[in-house]
């Protein structure tokens, strides 16, 4: 049984491009995991009368709909009323909704303003979702053939409340089918998109049962594989062969085949192989640094990172030669290298890592180009240098591809420490 699904933005900051929807991204996400297939993406206004038309379109093609904003205190935020109209149904107040808002405040110390209580005027008949991590109750509603599902339009409250109220419901609704319907992503590095596509060319011919995407999410490529089957253990057969196929085919250019970033393996494997890593970033301005820190737990293995901008701080902190900076400049595998070994000994760590260019849009010449970096990796037994031209005339992506390369540098040789 395929079940179609829609999501419904609302808002005038959504509609007018004032704020960026990433809501909806993730809430499809989410339930194409589970199996459900996301025929429409919407986004309309804080206007009556649009929300009621919308609500109507929506239960006469869908099967389930999940609908984000509009529940705030303010007289711009029209969802329950909209959605009660759509029923030729009036919205009253739901004690244990206002009570729940009224904990909200309490629980803070913080007197409830007499706005908020309109947060707790739904919809006749509807089925409350708790919220437990802010003010707006969600709720859950039938309009002719198709569930409504109406969540808060604040990412972290939506996510919260999806989770513990949405999909459960929707597992729910699969019934045994939700068993046997499931998600793998894997993620890579080193290909385009079109070059991974090119890899995996012959997918669908192995395995006619599954569904292959991709995703491009710079400077990674995720790869999605969409499995569906009589049960679980067939699943799980299905699922392994398919992994194991796509690793043959890309090789070391698969990060994971949980879909972890190049930063989380980067932390697992550090942290299996008991190891420490020091940072000297120039052109990334410790972005590498704030990649691996946001992630709990780095302190295992994570030491310092100097960001040394200035050719007279890679002197001063990291012992980098004054002769190096004058023949070679900056920018160069002898600097990268004296970057590498100095930050190593600063911090006393297994590894190090250096990264030094020019990011951009200004400074480059005809023999160090614009995305031209420099980079440095020292280990316990091995000192490594490469150059790189990349090809983007944007500073941040320059800076986010050189450092997700040394990551990946970093990946290979502690790879290769396993062998």
């Amino acid at each position: 049984m395929k079940i179609f699904a829609e999501i419904l933005a609302t808002g005038d900051e959504i509609r007018t491009g004032a704020l960026v929807d990433s809501n909806s991204a993730w809430i499809a996400e989410r339930l194409e995991e589970t199996g459900i297939q996301v025929s429409r993406h919407s986004c309309v206004g804080d206007d009556l009368q649009q929300l009621v038309a919308v609500f109507q379109e929506i239960s006469r093609r869908s099967d389930l709909a999940v609908v984000t904003g509009g529940l705030g205190p303010t007289s711009d935020d029209l969802t329950a009323e909209a959605a009660a109209l759509t029923l030729g149904r009036k919205t009253k107040l739901y004690p244990e909704a206002l009570a729940a808002v009224e904990k909200f405040f309490a629980k803070r110390r913080r007197t409830m303003p007499e706005s908020n209580t309109k947060q707790a005027m739904l919809p006749e008949g509807a089925a409350i979702l708790d919220n437990p991590v802010g003010t707006a109750p969600g709720f859950s509603l039938q309009i002719n053939a198709c569930l409504f599902f109406f969540l808060p339009g604040v990412p972290w409250e939506m996510k919260k409340m999806c989770r513990i109220s949405v999909l459960p419901a929707v597992q729910k609704l699969l019934g045994p089918q939700s068993g046997s319907i499931k998600t793998r992503t894997l993620s890579s590095f080193g290909l385009t998109e079109s070059q991974a596509a090119d890899a995996l060319q012959d997918f669908t011919q192995e395995f006619p049962s599954i569904k292959l995407g991709f995703r491009a999410l710079f400077p990674e490529i995720q790869i999605k594989l969409y499995l569906s089957g009589e049960s679980r253990a067939e699943l799980e057969v299905q699922e392994h062969r398919a992994v194991q196929w796509v690793r043959q085919k890309i090789g070391r250019t698969l990060i994971s085949d949980s879909g972890a970033s190049l930063q989380v393996t980067i932390g697992e494997l550090l942290r299996k192989q008991q190891a420490t890593l020091a940072l000297a970033e120039s052109c990334t301005g410790g972005l590498v640094a704030h990649w691996l820190t946001s992630q709990a737990g780095s302190s295992d293995y994570f030491l310092l990172s100097a960001v040394t901008y200035a050719n007279n701080a890679k002197h001063q902190v990291l012992q980098v030669s004054r002769e190096t900076l004058r023949e070679h400049g900056a920018v160069s595998e002898a600097a990268a290298l004296e970057m590498a070994r100095g930050v190593q000994r600063l911090a006393a760590s297994d590894y190090s890592l250096s990264i030094t260019g020019i990011a951009g849009p200004s400074g480059g010449t005809s023999a160090k180009p614009v995305g031209t970096v420099c980079f440095g990796l020292a280990g316990p037994k091995t000192l490594t240098v490469r150059t790189k031209h990349f090809q983007f005339q944007n500073r941040k992506m320059n800076q986010t591809m050189s450092a997700a390369y040394s990551l990946n540098l970093l990946r290979e040789l502690l790879l290769a420490a396993e062998d």
